[in-house]
């Protein structure tokens, strides 16, 4: 059903990001494979993998940052190459990476950006997500002079500015400290759990990836090839932990072990994640 329709009846897609395909070759680098998965609503998905196995340019080409050489996405039904305004509407983006406007104050910031994503009662919005993450005392101070970890908590308030379908994150606690940290792990999973949106996760702290997600997904050289339970994979794959299952992934790229269905996920180009979740995620 198109997502046109689907909100027509009032009925938003079940997934809020379908990737299916997805490549990007650079000259003779083909940096990501035939990529597919699914996001769905009120689900964090952890995209895990070593440095260059393709994580970040996965992530820019869901934001429209980079072209696909090919595949589709789309974002709570919306194709992102034929709908991109429309799609990119419902997502929003934190990385360590993106650092905001330095020349601009916390408040101008949040303005700026709201104003781009169009939020309605924007100062509302803009008072309600400072006292949040506790940015109040900060909200005249440019960004440019706050610690990293300050910038950080302002890069997660723009990410939530427009209440977004779809949440990417990529390590986005790397610069706070750990009472920070465990702070915004709660607020984004109350976002999951209690609003309408997905997230997307990356991280290479393997702990908070099995507090955070719900699913994750194992990318090296340009594939995804394992998916599943955080909790649960590693004893399937005879590991002591995911962090131990991560350095042994790492060090040496495993065969596609996991379940059939994941199997006929990857050869079919159906993407993962597709089927029916477990009922017990819904309980979390």
């Amino acid at each position: 059903m198109s997502a046109q329709l689907r909100e027509a009846e009032g009925r938003p897609p079940d997934d809020v990001l379908r990737v299916t395909g997805l490549s990007k070759r650079y000259a003779s680098l083909l940096a990501v494979d035939r990529v597919s998965f699914i996001v769905r609503r009120r689900e964090i998905v952890g995209l895990l993998g070593p440095n260059g196995a393709g994580k970040t340019t996965t992530i820019n080409m869901i934001l429209g940052v980079l072209a696909p050489s090919s595949g589709t996405v789309h974002v709570a039904g919306f194709d992102l190459a034929r709908q991109r305004a429309r799609a990119l509407a419902r997502a929003n983006f934190a990385a360590v990476y993106a650092a905001l406007p330095g020349n601009l104050t916390v408040a101008q910031n949040l303005r700026v950006f709201g104003l781009i994503y169009g939020v309605r009662g924007l100062a509302a919005r803009i008072d309600s997500l400072l006292a949040e993450f506790g940015l109040e005392r900060l909200r005249d101070k440019k960004c440019g002079v706050l610690s990293s970890g300050e910038q950080t908590r302002v890069a997660l308030a723009k990410a939530m500015l427009n209440r977004p379908e779809l949440l990417l994150l990529d390590e986005p606690t790397a610069s706070l400290d750990p009472s920070a940290a465990q702070a915004a792990r709660a607020r984004v999973k109350r976002l999951a759990r209690e609003g309408s949106c997905g997230v997307l996760w990356t991280s290479h702290n393997m702990y908070e990836v099995e507090e955070v997600c719900d699913r994750v997904l194992f990318l090296s050289r340009g594939r995804i090839l394992l998916e599943g339970d955080p909790r649960a994979l590693p004893h399937e794959h005879g590991a002591r932990s995911l962090e131990e299952l991560f350095i042994r992934f790492a060090r040496e790229p495993l065969e596609v072990r996991d379940s059939p269905d994941s199997r006929e996920s990857l050869d079919s180009g159906e993407p993962l994640g597709a089927r029916e979740p477990p009922d017990e995620r819904d309980s979390r």
